[in-house]
């Protein structure tokens, strides 16, 4: 069985891409410096409305348990979504499908049965990570 390639991400880094992205929306051809495909876990996405509704403002905020997925495969464009589980940010990144999403050839329940042992590696590594940085996070939130 092949690894997901997939890496796990720090709020900084993901911020820095999405402003990296936002500067270089502008370019007919952008190339981002970290092309790859992340997951954040607990923070989300929240896109806000000013300057009336013309400007969106995209905000990454802590939110336990979520996962933000980006997906910059291409080296040109950002891709990112909000998941409320692991398993479903890592279908999305491998397959392109959301859960809702119908194809013939991938179907979510099958796919977890088949890379089961894969997606369990993965949470443990992410718990690996948080016990290793318990303090950051606690740091950042005082």
């Amino acid at each position: 069985m092949s690894k997901f390639d997939i890496s796990l991400i720090t709020a900084d880094r993901a911020k820095a891409m999405l402003t990296e992205y936002k500067e270089q929306r502008k370019n007919s051809v952008p190339r981002l410096k970290h092309p790859g495909r992340y997951i954040l876990p607990d923070y989300k996405l929240t896109r806000r409305r000013a300057a009336f509704k013309i400007v969106k403002h995209t905000f990454l905020t802590p939110h336990y348990k979520s996962y933000v997925a980006m997906d910059s495969d291409n080296g040109h464009t950002l891709w990112f979504h909000n998941f409320g589980s692991l398993t479903e940010a890592l279908f999305w990144l491998e397959t392109g499908l959301k859960i809702s999403d119908t194809d013939s050839h991938s179907n979510y329940k099958e796919w977890v049965t088949k890379h089961t042992s894969e997606i369990d590696a993965f949470k443990d590594l992410l718990r690996e990570q948080k016990k290793q940085h318990p303090a950051k996070a606690k740091k950042k939130a005082k």
